[in-house]
Formats: structure tokens, C-alpha cells, sequence
């Protein structure tokens, strides 16, 4: 059975499974890869428990594509892995992405590249996990800061893959998968669970019509519906189209459906912001330092407060215009060498000023650190 209401301390890794399982996943396939495993670990463990199927695949190439496959069967599918892991699943993200496949991807992201540190945090997969396949998608990405947000946005991961037909990545880091923290499961009457739209009729189906929303219907292979699902060019039907016309409209939509709803999407904490002249923006694990750096900074008399991206992908472009008109200055904190940081200054424009406060990778920056920056840098 699912985890009973009520609360637990668990690791990132072991919520993130927990909240799979009550969001409906009931098929994962994976590949062992630090600092990950300990996640399909526990899902090696529970979905037998639920009625659902665990596969530990040859690789991770393999593993994604299971779990296309399992989600066109009509399950709820995931993976997870970690920056090697990551790359090799890449082309088949493109894939998902064509053939509108609702997938959930759980990147506990760590120092790199290649296999650089593989115990120690990092935040380097940003920009992969948006621009990682060849050609023009979308797709959504989320990042949670606490354990209990790993939870809850994991069940969201679900519900917006199901909804949109996209793979959803769950940006994760090393620091969050392994952190134990109290975890407050609601009830089932409490969660909303969505799934994908099924067509009215079987008559005149056409797999990839989409509706108003430019979202189409998907039932599951096997209760008496036509498909064709390839990764080419493909019209309506799915047929392949080697026509730029044909291919004109179907990229256009893939992106759409999510660019025309991204204000339904994106997700994003403040704190202290009405009055800042200073804003740092932070993601994952790096939260809780910006957010006590923000604290001290008040304490300094300094105007500081804090945006908390719970959304990567898509970028919350509308909101960082809007806001620029009254902070002066944006400090970005990441652990890598500047990739939101780029989104920011192309949202922002020319309204503000935007500065990168970098780490490498392996540790989170201090508190102490934040404030130092800002007050050499940001005043």
C-alpha cells in the first residue's frame, strides 16, 4: 500500500519515491548511479507492494525507453539517475518530446562533468535538461529545496506530464537526495491526481489531434485504438511526413501547448521581496543558505530578498521583467558556472543589474558568503 496519511522522516530519495507511488506511478525502470540509487532502491522494494513493476535495465538508455514504452501501455512510468545518466538518455527525451509521451525523470544532479564527484552536490544540469536533444520542445523542469517538496513535487512532476503529454524532470541535487527530514504525507482525499485525457470515441481517432488546449487525448495501447507512434515527422494520424509544412505544425504545437500555459506552470517562493533592492535568486538546496544570507542582510540593513525558483523550464521570464522594475540588483547563486544565471540577464534586460556568485561544485555556498558578496559587489 502507498504511505498512510500522516508524518515520516524520510530522505529526498525515499520521498520522491513515496510521492511517485501515491501519485499512481506503478512502473520504473532504472540503472544504479550515485547519488540516485537509494531511489529505485526503495521502488525496487514498494511497487510490488502496490501492484506495479520494477526493472533494473542494462543502462539508462534502456531505462528511459522502458518506461515510454510502459507509459504508452497506460502506466504512470519513471526513472531516475544522475549526470552520466542524464546524458545518455538525451536523445530519447527528444523522443518522448515528439511522440508526446508522459514521462517523469528524477535528476539527482551532482559535481561534474563527466563523472566528477559523484558524492558531492553540483547544480550543472540546468541548461541539459532544457536544451540536452537536438531540435526545437519543450519541456518542464522543477526544483525542489526541501525534502517535503521533493514529495509534493513529485506528485505535481506526475500531474504535469499526464496533463500537458511531456516529460517532467525532476531537478534534484545530491544535497537534497540524501538530507532527512520530516515529510507530511496528506491523505488520498487530500491529493490531486491528475490523468491524461482519453478521446470520446474510437471512431475517427486521430493519436496526435489535439484538442483546444493543443493537447490530444491518449489512450493506452491495447483497448482498440489505431496507432502509429514513431519518432519522424508525423501528421495526425502519427504517419510520417517528410513535409515542412506538416513539420511546421507540429513543432509549433509541441511547443505551444506549454509556452501558451507556462503561467499555469511556473512556480515561484518570495521572501521579503516587496521592498528589496537586492534579490537573490537561488534554487534547490541552495535555498536555505540565500534565505538565511537574506535574513542577515536585513540585519545589515540591507534590502535583500530572496526568489526561490521552484520552476527551471519553462523560465519565469514575464514575472523577472516585471519584478526588475523595482530591485536594482539581482545576485544569482548557483553550483556551476552560470547557467540560470544567463535566463535571468536575458529576462531582465538592461532594467537591472545581474551578477553571478558561482560554486563549482561539492558544497553549497555559506550564508556568510552571500552577504560578503553583496556587500562588495551588489551595494
Amino acid at each position: 500500500m502507498s504511505l498512510a496519511p500522516g508524518t515520516y522522516f524520510l530522505s529526498g530519495n525515499e520521498a520522491v519515491a513515496e510521492a511517485a507511488l501515491l501519485a499512481g506511478c506503478r512502473f520504473f525502470a532504472g540503472y544504479p548511479i550515485t547519488p540516485s540509487s537509494e531511489l529505485a532502491e526503495r521502488m525496487a522494494r514498494r511497487l510490488p507492494q502496490v501492484g506495479g513493476v520494477f526493472i533494473q535495465m542494462e543502462d539508462e538508455i534502456g531505462s528511459i525507453m522502458a518506461i515510454i514504452g510502459a507509459s504508452w501501455g497506460g502506466l504512470k512510468a519513471m526513472t531516475a539517475t544522475s549526470g552520466p545518466g542524464f546524458s545518455l538518455m538525451q536523445e530519447s527525451i527528444g523522443f518522448a518530446a515528439i511522440t508526446e509521451t508522459p514521462i517523469v525523470i528524477c535528476n539527482v544532479q551532482r559535481a561534474g562533468p563527466s563523472t566528477g564527484m559523484p558524492t558531492y552536490v553540483g547544480q550543472g544540469d540546468i541548461m541539459q535538461a532544457k536544451w540536452g536533444s537536438h531540435g526545437s520542445y519543450e519541456i518542464i523542469a522543477l526544483s525542489p529545496s526541501s525534502v517535503q517538496e521533493c514529495f509534493d513535487m513529485t506528485i505535481k512532476a506526475f500531474n504535469l506530464a499526464e496533463k500537458y503529454r511531456v516529460p517532467v524532470i525532476i531537478l534534484m541535487d545530491e544535497r537534497l537526495s540524501h538530507l532527512y527530514e520530516k515529510v507530511c504525507v496528506p491523505s488520498e482525499k487530500e491529493l490531486i491526481i491528475i490523468n491524461r485525457k482519453k478521446p470520446k470515441s474510437k471512431e475517427n481517432f486521430l493519436p496526435f489531434k489535439p484538442d483546444d488546449d493543443l493537447i490530444p487525448p491518449m489512450p493506452p495501447v491495447g483497448e482498440g485504438y489505431h496507432f502509429h507512434v514513431t519518432g519522424l515527422t508525423h501528421d495526425e494520424k502519427g504517419y510520417p511526413r517528410m513535409d515542412p509544412e506538416v513539420q511546421e505544425r507540429l513543432v509549433k504545437r509541441l511547443n505551444d501547448k506549454i509556452r501558451l500555459h507556462a503561467d499555469e506552470i511556473i512556480d515561484i517562493d518570495t521572501l521579503m521581496i516587496d521592498d528589496a533592492e537586492i534579490a537573490i535568486v537561488a534554487f534547490g538546496s541552495e535555498v536555505r543558505p540565500a534565505t538565511r544570507a537574506v535574513k542577515l542582510a536585513r540585519k545589515n540593513n540591507i534590502k535583500a530578498g530572496l526568489i526561490d525558483l521552484k520552476t527551471i523550464w519553462p523560465f519565469p521570464d514575464n514575472f523577472f521583467r516585471d519584478i526588475a522594475n523595482e530591485v536594482n540588483t539581482f545576485v544569482v547563486t548557483e553550483i556551476n558556472y552560470g547557467q540560470v544565471v544567463r535566463e535571468v540577464k536575458r529576462a531582465v534586460g538592461d532594467k537591472a543589474n545581474v551578477l553571478l556568485l558561482p560554486k563549482m561544485g561539492g558544497s553549497l555556498h555559506t550564508p556568510e558568503e552571500i552577504l560578503d558578496f553583496m556587500k562588495k559587489e551588489a551595494i
